[in-house]
């Protein structure tokens, strides 16, 4: 359950999108994603998908450059923090401290434990200032700990999303749609979440593995996500819909090839 971004700016409105025709927290149980290397999952598309997220959530490509990044964005979900915003309020944060401390239990968030519980769920703060941020900035200097944020990003959100969107019938732009939910809304059932956008998109049109077409079905998606966007002060800004995931669609570009432009928060970026 993620942030919009470091920037909110007005939604802008686009000119192809006036005239483009269409031609598209509790989590479902998924074993990992990405059967023989294909769709999302193939190294060079899970580099894209990581990079396509980071300039929604943290305005530039460098994901890697993240894993020390924290801050309070002020989206009632306490600290937001690392490569996939993992937050205080939503338990995600919790869960990567947690199951590092198994591993590593001398490490420099360990005595954040009893608070990460205690504030999970709220936007409070208490027992995590002032020292917090500077804790988890200095241990993402810890190559271990980088590596702990990319097992958690998978097995909390990208494996998920790429399994279910293969079993739905989705093509690679299919499978990052789903997975660029995930990280935003997380992989709740309830109408804020991944699954519960996924149900009301299945209401109205067929996936794929039903015999739908899949342009059709995605749109329909995207129009679910958008809607739920605009009803959160957070998240009004849906570039990263606008001009970017339904752009990829509009033109066709189901299996995501490069090269790739897109804008999110009036910038542009690309790729290849």
């Amino acid at each position: 359950m993620k942030r919009a971004g470091r920037l909110l700016l007005p939604f802008l409105t686009v000119a192809w999108l006036a005239t483009a025709a269409v031609a598209c927290r509790s989590s479902e149980p998924a074993p990992a994603a990405g059967a023989g290397g294909a769709g999302l999952a193939a190294p060079d598309k899970k580099e894209l998908a990581q990079e396509l997220v980071s300039s929604a959530e943290n305005s530039t490509l460098d994901w890697r450059g993240q894993y020390g990044y924290v801050e309070d964005i002020g989206d009632g979900q306490g600290y937001t923090a690392g490569i996939i915003g993992f937050c205080t309020g939503t338990h995600d944060l919790l869960t990567l401290v947690e199951h590092y401390t198994k591993a590593h239990p001398d490490n420099g968030l360990a005595r954040y434990l009893p608070a990460l519980r205690e504030v999970d769920g709220t936007d409070s703060h208490a027992g995590l200032d002032p020292g917090f941020p500077a804790a988890w900035k200095a241990e993402a200097k810890v190559a271990a700990f980088r590596a702990a944020q990319d097992e958690e990003r998978d097995r909390t959100y990208f494996d998920p999303a790429v399994r279910r969107a293969e079993r739905d019938g989705l093509g690679t732009l299919g499978q990052f749609i789903y997975y660029d939910a995930m990280v935003m809304h997380g992989p709740g059932t309830g109408p804020d979440g991944f699954y519960g956008l996924r149900t009301r998109a299945m209401k109205e049109a067929d996936t794929p593995a039903e015999g739908g077409d899949e342009t059709a079905y995605l749109d329909i998606f995207l129009d679910g996500r958008r809607a739920l966007m605009k009803s959160q002060r957070a998240h009004r800004d849906t570039s990263r819909l606008d001009t970017a995931q339904r752009r990829f669609l509009y033109d066709g570009n189901l299996s995501l090839r490069t090269p790739l432009t897109w804008r999110v928060y009036g910038e542009t970026y690309r790729v290849g």
